[in-house]
């Protein structure tokens, strides 16, 4: 199961992350993160069981968390199966089919950006709601 927490501006130097895992004795997979100075964001894989007490943990710490159903998102009816996204995702979501259509593997994806900016039909978005 994935999740994305965010810390807010006041919290990025605090060692949540640390605090989180040595309370609970919960063990994650860091899959992205991005941190700075305004805030941040880290997408964790954690064991199912794990979800509810490490969101408690998190959320009693100033980070909000959640739920990542859906990685990315792709609207058929603009996809040309141009494949400009299989030469840039780093985590192998995209591939061809053997009829050349193109397949996605969404538990592969670490939202990193890059097959949305490289779709020139704009068919592929974060966390849409709009997909199929």
């Amino acid at each position: 199961m994935k999740l994305k927490v965010n810390f807010p501006e006041e919290r990025v130097k605090s060692p949540i992350l640390s605090e989180v895992i040595l309370k609970t004795g919960i063990l994650v997979s860091i899959v992205s993160s991005r941190v700075d100075s305004a805030g941040g964001e880290i997408i964790l894989e954690v064991l199912d069981k794990s979800y509810e007490t490490i969101k408690d943990e998190f959320e009693s710490r100033g980070a909000s968390v959640t739920l990542l159903d859906t990685l990315i998102c792709r609207k058929k009816a603009e996809c040309v199966d141009c494949g400009a996204c299989i030469s840039v995702c780093p985590s192998q979501v995209f591939s061809f089919e053997e009829d050349w259509s193109l397949a996605m593997d969404t538990q592969k994806c670490v939202r990193c950006g890059l097959c949305i900016d490289m779709c020139p039909h704009q068919a592929l978005s974060i966390e849409g709601t709009d997909c199929e």
